[in-house]
Formats: C-alpha cells, sequence, structure tokens
C-alpha cells in the first residue's frame, strides 16, 4: 500500500472557515478538502434541499421527451419501457413505469437477456415492440451508441427517447430525444447523474407539467438511491440530494419490494454502504443468473406477501451467484499462475464455459488479487464477451480504445467497460492491450494507494466527532469517508486474529497514555505479529460506531498499518 496524505490546506483557509462555521479546525480542513469553502457551500452539503436539484428542462431534447410522451398519452399509443439487466437499469425502468402507470395504462416493462440479447437496445426488444404493438420505447441506462438498432426502429414505425448516462460516441442515435448530460452540446449543470438518475430528471420534468414538484416525487428515490449506490457515481451535487433523501425514503418508507428485502435483514438503519453491498448484489443476482424481468417484478411489486416471495426467489439467485463467483475466481487465479501472467502489467483471461453472469464480479475480485487492469472473457453465442476493471487513476476505456481493431464493440467509462470481440481476435487482443497499458501507465498506479485526509491523535476522537462525520455522508466517489493516520500507537495486548482462519485482525490501541480504543482491520490478521509487545506502529483507518447487543461504540477500521 502507498500511503498519501492530502495537502494540508492553508491555515489560514482553516481558520477562516473555522470560526464562520463554528467548528473545529479538523472538520474545516476536511470540508476544504471536499471543495466546500464558505457557510453557504457548507449548508448545502449538511443540509441538502431538493430545491437545490437542477430545473430538468436544463437538460438537452427534454422538452422534446416531454412532448413525445404527451403525444403518446393522448393518442393512446402503447409505451415500453426499456432498460438494462443490471440495478442502474432495473430501477430505472421500475422508476419510469410505475411513475407512468400511476395516470397512463398502456405502457410494459422490457429488460433485455443477458445472454440471448446482450447489453443495451437489441434487435430482438424492437420486433418484440412491433410484434406487440408498442410505437414508443423508452430506454433507460443504455442506447447513447445504438445507432443501427434506433434505425431499425425508425423503419417499424417504432421511436426511441434515449436516457443514458454514459459517453457518447461521434454520433448519436436518430431518436425522438436524446437525454444524456454526456452530450457535448447539453449544458446541464451536473454530468455525473447514473441512468436512473437521468430517468429521475425525466419523470420530474413530466411531474412539472402537471404542477408537481420534487417533493411529490420523494416515494420514488428509494430506487434513485440503490442505482446511485450500486453504479458507483460521484456522490456531490445532484446524486448527494437524491442519495440523502433516497436513504431517509428506504428506512422509513421504502416501497414494497425493498420492504421484502428489508424484512431479511437485521438492520436498523440503511447506510448507502449497505445499499451497495447487501441490496444491490440481491438486484443484480436476477440478470446474472436468471433475468432481470425478476428484479423489475420485485421493485414494483405492490403487494407485500408477492414481494416476500420475489425477494425469496432473489435470495436464492444471489447465494448462486456467490458460490459461482468464488468458483470462478479461483479457476481465473489459476490460469494467471499456471500461465506465468503474475508480473505482467495487466490480467486477461479466458474460458468459455464461465458463467456470463458473474464475470464482472470475478474481474473485480481479480483486481483485489492482481492489482492491475483486467479483463475476464467467457463464450456468448458466436462471439467472446468481456467485462474490464481497472485500478485508481487509469482510464482502461481509453485504453480499450487503442485496442479498436480486435474490438468488434464496446462501451463503459474511465473504471468499467464491456466488450465483444471473434474468437480468433482474442490472441492479438490480449497483446495490444498488454502493450497499450504498459506503455501508458504510470508504474506507481499498480500498488494500491490509501488517501490520507489528516494525522489525528487517538484522543481527539470523540462521540463529538463521530456525530460530525456521520452527517458527512452519504459516503461515495468525490466524498470519501474520512481516512485518518495516527502516529505510535500500540496494543494493549488485547490483539488477536479473529474471523475464519483468523484472517482479520482486532485490536485495542493508545496513544501516549490516552484511553484504549477498538480497531478491526478487515484482512489484516498477518499483520498481527507487527503489533505483539507493545510495539509502536503507525495506523491509517476511518472511524466508525460498532453496535453489539444493543451498545454503541466508536470503533476504528483499520486499512492498512506499519
Amino acid at each position: 500500500m502507498r500511503w498519501t496524505i492530502r495537502p494540508i490546506r492553508e491555515q489560514e483557509s482553516i481558520k477562516r472557515l473555522s470560526k464562520e462555521l463554528k467548528v473545529n479546525p479538523l472538520i474545516a480542513h476536511l470540508l476544504l478538502q471536499r471543495g466546500i469553502t464558505n457557510y453557504s457551500e457548507a449548508k448545502k452539503f449538511f443540509r441538502p434541499q431538493l430545491t437545490d436539484l437542477h430545473n430538468p428542462f436544463l437538460m438537452r431534447d427534454m422538452e422534446k421527451a416531454v412532448a413525445r410522451i404527451e403525444k403518446a398519452i393522448d393518442l393512446e399509443e402503447n409505451i415500453l419501457v426499456f432498460g438494462d439487466y443490471d440495478v442502474d437499469g432495473t430501477t430505472s425502468v421500475a422508476l419510469v413505469s410505475t411513475y407512468l402507470q400511476e395516470t397512463y395504462p398502456n405502457v410494459a416493462t422490457y429488460i433485455p437477456d443477458r445472454y440471448s440479447e446482450g447489453y443495451g437496445i437489441s434487435y430482438q426488444g424492437i420486433d418484440f415492440a412491433e410484434d406487440n404493438g408498442f410505437s414508443l420505447i423508452i430506454a433507460l441506462d443504455c442506447g447513447i451508441k445504438a445507432i443501427d438498432k434506433v434505425a431499425y426502429a425508425k423503419k417499424k414505425g417504432i421511436d426511441f427517447i434515449i436516457c443514458d448516462h454514459h459517453r457518447p460516441g461521434p454520433e448519436l442515435p436518430d431518436a425522438a430525444a436524446v437525454l444524456d448530460p454526456k452530450r457535448e452540446d447539453c449544458e446541464y449543470p451536473y454530468e455525473e447523474l447514473c441512468g436512473c438518475g437521468v430517468g429521475f430528471k425525466l419523470i420530474q420534468a413530466l411531474a412539472s407539467k402537471k404542477g408537481e414538484t420534487a417533493q411529490d416525487l420523494l416515494p420514488y428515490l428509494d430506487l434513485v438511491a440503490t442505482a446511485i449506490g450500486a453504479d458507483i457515481v460521484p456522490m456531490t451535487g445532484e446524486n448527494r440530494v437524491l442519495a440523502h433523501y433516497g436513504l431517509q425514503v428506504m428506512n422509513s418508507r421504502p416501497r414494497t419490494g425493498f420492504r421484502a428485502i428489508i424484512n431479511q435483514l437485521k438492520k436498523s438503519e440503511l447506510t448507502i454502504t449497505d445499499v451497495v453491498f447487501i441490496i444491490a448484489p440481491r438486484i443484480n443476482a436476477a440478470g446474472r443468473m436468471e433475468h432481470g424481468q425478476h428484479a423489475v417484478n420485485l421493485l414494483t411489486a405492490t403487494d407485500l406477501e408477492q414481494a416476500q416471495k420475489f425477494a425469496v426467489e432473489i435470495e436464492k439467485f444471489n447465494l448462486d451467484r456467490k458460490g459461482l463467483d468464488q468458483e470462478i475466481t479461483e479457476e481465473a487465479l489459476h490460469q494467471i499462475v499456471q500461465n506465468r501472467e503474475e508480473e505482467r502489467y495487466t490480467s486477461v483471461v479466458f474460458n468459455e464455459s464461465w458463467h456470463k453472469g458473474v464475470i464482472g464480479i470475478v474481474a473485480s475480485r481479480l483486481t483485489e488479487t492482481y492489482y492491475r487492469p483486467t479483463l475476464v472473457f467467457t463464450k456468448s453465442g458466436d462471439r467472446l464477451a468481456a467485462s474490464a476493471r481497472s485500478i485508481k487513476g487509469f482510464d482502461i476505456y481509453e485504453a480499450l480504445q487503442e485496442c479498436s481493431e480486435h474490438i468488434e464493440q464496446f462501451g463503459g467509462h474511465k473504471y468499467a467497460a464491456g466488450l465483444t470481440l471473434l474468437k480468433e481476435e482474442y490472441g492479438r487482443f490480449k497483446n495490444q492491450f498488454e502493450k497499450v497499458v504498459s506503455e501508458t501507465i504510470d508504474p506507481k498506479l499498480l500498488t494500491p494507494e490509501i488517501t490520507i485526509d489528516s494525522k489525528i491523535q487517538l484522543a481527539r476522537i470523540t462521540p463529538k466527532l463521530m456525530r460530525i462525520i456521520k452527517q458527512f455522508a452519504p459516503f461515495g466517489p468525490g466524498n470519501r469517508r474520512p481516512v485518518f493516520m495516527a502516529e505510535g500507537v500500540a496494543d494493549t495486548g488485547y490483539g488477536k486474529g479473529v474471523g475464519e482462519g483468523e484472517k482479520h485482525l482486532k485490536l485495542a490501541l493508545t496513544q501516549k497514555g490516552s484511553s484504549p480504543i477498538g480497531a478491526i482491520g478487515f484482512n489484516l490478521g498477518e499483520k498481527l505479529g507487527t503489533v505483539k509487545n507493545h510495539q509502536h506502529v503507525d495506523v491509517v483507518f476511518s472511524i466508525e460506531e460498532n453496535e453489539w447487543n444493543g451498545a454503541v461504540t466508536i470503533q476504528l477500521k483499520l486499512k492498512d498499518l506499519r
């Protein structure tokens, strides 16, 4: 691990903000690091308001999208709400379809099959629309590069409204409207919405025509918060507002489908971390193991008994997914060792029998082991399909562009992408990808980095500090949970390995006579020897609450020690 301490802001700025907000200098320092420089910005950060959301009509083509939907309703056309099979896509479909169905019955949903149709808009989906009399398709979380498919639909008299957040290509589809804040000609003030976020802007625009405000759309925000967390978009600007209120809905009056999942958990209050690691994998498991429509069925259910049946079904998909991704990860790691590729700049592995639904997870697991850009391939019809994952600071999308002569199609963003290619191109692609990465990556990026916000004395970690840090939530990219470093700390002698195989580290730390404070280091069990016999160490950690038997205590969540 590389430990990097973020630069200390100018003492004058810290002193000024500390005085203006009446907070201690450490809090002022943390806020300045997050770009918050005055009382007004701090108020928006700590007290997000729905009124902070931008006017949806600032988004290019929003007027066209609303007009086309209003026309469809006036003419009693059938509307098909189409979305990808992952969390962002299925929550988007649930969001837009339930909103429209509240006042208009001729609305149905369509999720493509991961295996027979693949990612995004499909010819099969368009044929389904034609066969069933749909003349308008609203595509969510996909479609920005579907030039040929939108043209194919147009010939059949079917219009598209595209709601996407991925990077567009040089040409846009010939759709009735293309909503994407990443369009070069779009001046919408916030670019980082997820697909469900773009879908929310669409219903916000439709609602405003009826005299409704964002407040009236609160019940939909549990879906938006789930997509924001799962899609790992920045937790800034509008995303922070939407996630803040979405979590409130999730914890106070979640939709029936979420309640069916939450009822299975022993959690008093869900955080965005719970949404990412508990809720999202279950929704994703439907599209990975069976079909994404199962997730939409759960998210749109209104009867709790029926929703609980859907939730049990999805729980089984999730358990099957866990077993499968563990098995394939072991096979992929073995392949890397067998081919003597441990020292390469990239991991590129392939087995035609690997389950397409979990190769993205396997790519993430390999990245945790061999910290480098990673692709996991499997067979998909008469092609090979891959999921790509990157490491902090390296743009895998650009690297794939450099290999485009060997790729049939690809899409995604800086840290995650998907692609297909012909089997005979696999070897050439693998060599080219290794060459591109080896020539362009900064070698220091290949060592995982921990970014430290500030040094701190253990004695300064108090319930008051914990209360303020909790108000920094929801956490995510652009607003990570604060990370601290304490120097010269020692274990009281309590230290031990815990968990299966004692792979986790549990300590009680003191510093210069301070009261002991509990610490847990996941996957740091091998470092137990470093703290034996009261040896002094430096530790990097975040500060969290630990709830046990009804008692809540402050605990350090260790990231590394040396």
